[in-house]
């Protein structure tokens, strides 16, 4: 029998575990819950996740900043619905004295261009390519609602742009104060777009036949001023093209000067000038309607940089509110600052982007296979192209293709000039467009015959007129060559020619010219490459022989070397002949090593004292000059006595497409203004 006092001894104990139990499961419970509500936890992110966060903003993804999500926290505003109605927003912020006013201004700023970004998106804003097929009722209201939807964007876009400049130039803080701050750069970027958009957007609005002087939005007038940019001050415009957007197949790169500004294309009208179809035998003498040859091409498209600046600066107040704004514009090729705010500040640019347009519009390539296949085809007379305004203080560079070629032969080089701040500061690019299924002969002089125009054009005072520096590629370097030579083949060309009626032609001013080679005093530097100067065996191979065949000279040109003979009993054939046996032949059968065009020039040398360069091709293994060819010109044949420097590069053809040519041709270049005195090598490049 068990005690009373055992029984309640084991009731206190078993009690007393049960408490212990139940302290236990509370302890455990209590352990639980505070783990679950910790706050703070920490790991590993990757770097680049890390950067992003901190970097992105409305332009890169369709999300505001880190910065500007935190200033909303302030408000316990939800970032979408102040994005949809930023104006309020920033009401509420204005409210909270804590907002520092860089705080405001960049959220702001940021707020403004996510709304016109979105309304840009907006079907509102979109005419509907089905437009046309509905009613005139239904397609005027859909044209009204556009108009607004475009109205409303301009107007978000013109005030991102104010509360931009506010924060950059108007703050405690100076641009200068704030040159590590990532914020600093997403302000420019926003400056910089907003002012993009809202001139692409005003056009797209207006669709007028020129740019305006004034863009009124709303109350806001921003007015355009040329003073930095003299060649535009009294041009019309046919439009202001921005160049962010614009994606270029074909160009290895894009050259940008990083700075302050919106890069845009100023696209100049066509010209008006008529252009004579009819082939012009005489052109240093011809008399041109205008005084000048059509056929010398002021470039159409033109890199500016535009910065948008208060007319008068008062107060913060009126800047964001009431200031009328004017958009400075600037060439970039003679400026690399501009001044806002009474301070020099480096300028933006994109070099590539005019240059891409030219060749995306013309589409070159195209033109220079039909002008060889197609006889009665309108390039017959050569061209010449200026890729930028002409700068009396600047060297010039004369580019010149090769067969079946055009300007597109030289991207690469141009496009590196551009990108080479010493190149781009120092020179000026010109480029020939010519026919060339023409004789060579007859591609010489109507050449020499435009860049001499040219030069005259631009007149003897100028620094651009002397030592420029030619650069001829296949039969572009033959041409060349012959462009800087000094020689009289008459005598020689009339002994070649089996006819008894040759007498005749001695005397003929038409024939005499295009055979008194006399170089252009402009250059004082050339450089070939893969020029057949001897002649090729490629041009006498069955395929090639047959395209020779094929290829005919333009029908203009053999009528107007027959209307120049006055004795009309002579056949133009005497000098034609056949392909392969005359004097006067096509392009491609000039440059038979066997043709007579290469018996005659082969030994025509560049003049004593004219500096020349040569660039050759090596697809061999072989360093044997008599092995050695890039695949169609031997190395015998493009080898020049004489040249101050010659460079092997292992390569095909096209070498001038290489990077190691066009290093090569860079360096020379270079040379080239150290040796006039123009660069310093040990001077720091801007």
């Amino acid at each position: 029998m068990i005690s009373s006092n055992a029984l309640t001894s084991s009731r206190k104990f078993d009690m007393q575990q049960k408490i212990i139990k139940k302290l236990l499961i509370v302890t455990a419970l209590s352990s639980s819950v505070l783990t679950g509500c910790q706050v703070v936890s920490v790991k590993q992110q990757a770097v680049d996740v890390t950067i992003t966060n901190e970097r992105s903003n409305i332009l890169t993804r369709n999300k505001l900043s880190e910065a500007s999500l935190n200033v909303l926290s302030m408000t316990g505003s939800q970032a979408e619905t102040c994005q949809d109605n930023p104006t309020q927003c920033i009401n509420d912020i204005t409210k909270i004295t804590q907002v520092q006013d860089e705080q405001l201004y960049s959220t702001a700023s940021e707020l403004y261009l996510a709304k016109a970004k979105a309304l840009d998106k907006s079907s509102a804003c979109t005419i509907s390519k089905l437009s046309k097929l509905e009613s005139d009722k239904k397609r005027e209201s859909n044209k009204e609602n556009y108009d607004k939807c475009l109205d409303q964007e301009m107007d978000m876009l013109d005030k991102s742009i104010r509360y931009s400049y506010a924060y950059l130039f108007t703050t405690k803080r100076k641009p200068e104060d704030r040159i590590f701050d990532n914020r600093q750069v997403q302000i420019r970027d926003f400056y910089n777009q907003a002012l993009a958009k809202m001139v692409s957007t005003y056009s797209a609005r207006h669709k007028d036949s020129q740019v305006k002087p004034v863009i009124s939005i709303g109350d806001s007038r921003y007015k355009i001023d040329f003073s930095h940019y003299p060649d535009l001050q009294n041009q019309k415009l046919e439009s202001l093209m921005s160049s962010y957007n614009l994606n270029f197949s074909g160009l290895r790169s894009i050259n940008r000067r990083d700075g302050f500004g919106s890069e845009f294309v100023a696209v100049l009208p066509k010209s008006n000038d008529e252009i004579d179809d009819k082939y012009i035998i005489d052109p240093l003498h011809h008399h041109y309607k205008t005084g000048v040859n059509p056929n010398i091409h002021q470039p159409q498209y033109l890199s500016v940089t535009i910065a948008a600046e208060p007319e008068q600066t008062e107060t913060v107040d009126q800047i964001l509110h009431g200031q009328n704004f004017k958009l400075k514009v600037y060439d970039p090729y003679r400026e690399d600052t501009l001044k806002l705010a009474n301070k020099d500040y480096p300028l933006a640019a994109n070099f590539s982007a005019p240059y891409g347009l030219w060749l995306a519009e013309n589409n070159l390539g195209k033109s220079a296979y039909l002008s060889l296949i197609d006889r009665d085809n309108r390039l017959t007379m050569p061209h010449l192209y200026m890729l930028e305004p002409y700068n009396p203080n600047k060297k010039v560079i004369v580019l010149v293709h090769g067969l079946a070629s055009s300007p597109e032969a030289w991207i690469r080089l141009t496009n590196d000039i551009m990108g080479d701040p010493v190149l781009r500061e120092h020179y000026q690019v010109w480029q020939t467009f010519y026919s060339t299924n023409m004789p060579i002969l007859e591609s010489r002089f109507q050449i020499y015959a435009i860049i001499n125009q040219t030069f005259d054009m631009i007149g003897t005072d100028a620094t651009a007129s002397k030592d420029a520096v030619l650069i001829g590629h296949s039969m572009g370097g033959i041409i060349a060559r012959l462009l800087v030579s000094d020689q009289d083949l008459t005598n020689d060309a009339f002994k070649m020619m089996n006819s008894r009626k040759v007498q005749k032609f001695t005397d003929n001013n038409v024939f005499k010219e295009r055979l008194n080679i006399k170089p252009i005093p402009n250059f004082s530097r050339a450089i070939f490459l893969s020029a057949p100067h001897r002649g090729t065996d490629f041009a006498d191979l069955w395929f090639t022989r047959l395209a020779r065949k094929i290829i005919k000279m333009p029908g203009a040109f053999l009528g107007a070397i027959a209307d120049s003979v006055e004795d009309k009993d002579i056949n133009i054939g005497h000098f034609i002949g056949e392909v392969g046996h005359g004097l006067i032949q096509n392009g491609p059968s000039d440059l038979s090593k066997n043709s007579k065009f290469t018996e005659l020039t082969e030994n025509t040398m560049p003049y004593k004292g004219m500096l020349y360069h040569s660039i050759i091709g090596n697809n061999t293994k072989s360093d044997d000059p008599d092995v050695m060819t890039d695949g169609v010109v031997p190395y015998k044949s493009a080898h020049l006595e004489g040249a101050k420097s010659e460079k092997i590069i292992h390569g095909g053809h096209s070498i001038q497409e290489t990077p190691q040519a066009v290093l090569e041709l860079r360096r020379i270049l270079r040379l080239h203004l150290v040796e006039l005195g123009l660069y310093n090598p040990s001077k720091p490049v801007k």
